[in-house]
């Protein structure tokens, strides 16, 4: 084997499994550098004998002196060793034993001669042939299909693998049906898509009630050679699944469609109307089995409203606001298009009247004299198909006994002075209960509250609390007392005092020295709204100076 400059042209001469290298353009000075060949092929699983010769390296020295050959790389010295050698003399190059391309479909050695030149690199190429037949990625495929799909819907797909060379034919896989169980109603109920093993609805007829097929099994065929090659087989489970494809069906008992008079108190709210029971062929417990309702016509009021029983195949028709006396009739659907009615008799009963509002608050002065108009309060009858006459009167909710109520009218009078400071009023309200009898056979009463916002009004005046003071006559200290007001912020502090009687300003400013003993002081205090009143003061003076006494006196403060 030579190695010539650039400037040459490399010729390689295959005859009979042997590759030569010629040397042109003779006399020129090579330099040393690769052989790159073209690759090697030789096809897998190969009979032998073995060794079998695959192809013989010559060289134009090989006529001026021995060549001596070797090989080094993979599947000679490297791992799988001795797969290849070649003859040291003779430069064929050979294989010992059977290739397998799905195991290595490629090898690369270099090829060394006595010759003090660079290594020439040979790759081996291992020829596919159709050893492996097709594999199912999973066997059963399980599917599901809606009973009733129509034609041509594609559900699931089928697929396989085939372990040869994905280039050639050899990994071509087609697809095919070979047998549908149970093969009715037609024996071609399905049909697969050759290359993309996509399975379809090839029929109609699906139908898991009627025909009570619920499960179809199909027997798969995957063939590779664009389906002329090694075949394999698998299993497609297709389970059809329910679909809301059947009415429902009103029970027996209601078989004419309509449900005979149903008795409801007109006052009951949530009360039970009627149970609807129905039948339904789709699964039971499915979603297309489960029953759904809804009032289709007669319920204009909204009086009423059907929901779904706990066993999920009945309506339940109830009352959801107060009924009128009537008799009506409702017509109820079923989801699925079936319909019934149901003729419901509403039954009166009295009632109580119903005040509006049924609290009702005014505002008044608390010193508006007896016999004075507060309001007029006044309730309705909600049962119109009677003439009945309401009455009122005041309930024992009337804690200090203020007010009074016409009989006839509803108006309400002050029966008894009103006082915004009574512990009866909270908060400056005062509350009363006003009853409305009915005169029906077994009377029926309504209540209303009356709130009555009390205005203050200047009617208390302010009261000093200390009716006792002590004092020393020497050097005395400043006595406060406190002040309160029932009435509020508005009539009461700021407070302003006048002494009444001789001796007062000399008892308080204690200008000169006063003699031990009890003197009686008189103040007049005024409120905000010069509302007064006098109030006495016990002083006891004593003999001592300053804060030689422990005064028990608070000092000054408002009261609101």
């Amino acid at each position: 084997m030579e190695s010539v400059s650039d400037s040459l042209s490399r010729n390689m001469d295959i005859t009979g499994g042997v590759q030569e290298f010629t040397e042109s353009l003779a006399g020129l000075k090579r330099r040393k550098r690769e052989w790159v060949i073209p690759p090697i092929y030789f096809p897998e699983n190969h009979r032998g004998p073995f060794p079998n010769e695959m192809v013989q390296i010559k060289s134009s020295h090989a006529k001026e002196t021995k060549m001596i050959f070797s090989i080094t790389g993979e599947g000679a010295d490297k791992p799988p060793v001795g797969l290849f050698t070649i003859n040291k003399t003779t430069g064929w190059l050979s294989v010992t034993k059977p290739l397998d391309r799905e195991t290595k479909d490629k090898y690369v050695v270099r090829d060394f001669n006595s010759v003090k030149e660079g290594p020439m690199e040979i790759i081996l190429c291992v020829i596919d042939q159709n050893d492996n037949m097709p594999i199912f990625t999973q066997n059963p495929f399980l599917g599901s299909v809606p009973e009733a799909s129509l034609k041509e819907f594609e559900f699931m797909t089928v697929t396989a693998t085939d372990g040869d060379d994905p280039e050639t034919d050899n990994a071509d896989i087609r697809y095919s049906i070979i047998s549908q169980d149970p093969p009715q109603p037609d024996p071609h109920m399905f049909a697969i898509n050759s290359i993309t093993g996509g399975i379809r609805v090839n029929s109609d007829g699906l139908d898991r009630e009627v025909r009570n097929y619920p499960e179809y099994t199909l027997l798969i065929k995957a063939a590779d050679l664009a389906g002329n090659g090694l075949v394999s087989t698998g299993t497609a489970v297709i389970t059809v699944t329910d679909s809301n494809d059947h009415c429902i069906k009103s029970a027996s008992v209601f078989g004419f469609k309509c449900v005979e008079f149903q008795t409801v108190l007109n006052n009951k709210v949530g009360a039970v109307v009627v149970k609807l029971p129905v039948t339904d062929g789709d699964e039971p417990q499915s979603p297309a089995w489960i029953a759904k309702f809804r009032i289709i016509s007669g319920n204009n009021g909204g009086f009423f409203a059907i929901n779904t029983g706990p066993n999920k195949q009945e309506g339940i028709i109830t009352t959801v606001k107060v009924l009128q006396s009537l008799i009506g009739s409702l017509v109820w659907r079923e989801y699925g298009t079936s319909t019934a009615t149901v003729i419901v008799n509403v039954q009166d009963v009295n009632e109580a009247p119903v005040f509006d509002p049924e609290e009702q608050i005014i505002s008044k002065p608390e010193d508006l004299e007896v016999g004075t108009e507060l309001t007029v309060y006044t309730a309705t009858d909600p049962d119109t198909a009677r003439v009945q006459i309401v009455t009122y009167r005041v309930s024992s909710e009337d804690p200090a006994g203020w007010v009074s109520v016409d009989r006839d009218t509803g108006l309400i009078r002050v029966k008894s002075s009103m006082d915004r400071e009574s512990p009866f009023v909270k908060d400056g309200k005062y509350k009363v209960l006003i009853l409305a009898v009915d005169d029906g056979p077994v009377p029926a009463t309504g209540t209303g509250t009356l709130v009555i916002e009390l205005e203050d009004v200047n009617d208390n005046a302010p009261v000093i609390e200390e009716r006792e003071i002590t004092v020393c006559n020497k050097d005395p200290v400043t006595v406060l007392v406190s002040v309160t007001d029932k009435d509020g912020p508005s009539f009461a502090a700021p407070f302003t005092v006048e002494l009444q009687g001789e001796k007062t300003g000399i008892i308080l400013a204690l200008n000169t020295a006063l003699k031990k003993g009890e003197y009686s002081v008189v103040l007049r205090v005024f409120d905000s709204g010069l509302h007064f009143q006098d109030n006495t003061i016990r002083a006891s003076v004593h003999d001592c100076a300053g804060e030689e006494l422990q005064y028990m006196n608070n000092y000054f403060c408002l009261r609101i």
